[in-house]
């Protein structure tokens, strides 16, 4: 499992962060045309210049991930929280 955590200013994977890191979200990528997980995570809140932070991971391999918005957490599996582009470090 790799995990940033240096200060970044480029746009990196959410999955990839470490437990505790706080970053902005700076996309969502869609997978295809019309991507109803990409779409769903949008509605949820996963927009860009959101405050995020990676609250914990799970026992085995790091699925899923515990992250918050505001006073929101939710439980990203990696393949949805990869999807997600932050920039570490910053705060909005």
């Amino acid at each position: 499992m790799r995990t940033i955590l240096i200060r970044a200013t480029f746009p990196v994977r959410l999955s990839d962060l470490a437990k505790g890191t706080t970053a902005v979200i700076h996309d969502v990528d869609d997978a295809n045309l019309n991507d109803p997980i990409s779409r769903r995570l949008r509605e949820l809140g996963f927009v860009r210049g959101e405050p995020v932070r990676v609250v914990a991971y799970g026992p085995i391999g790091g699925d899923p991930l515990l992250v918050q918005i505001g006073f929101t957490r939710f439980a990203l599996r990696r393949a949805e929280a990869a999807r997600v582009q932050v920039i570490p470090g910053e705060l909005a």
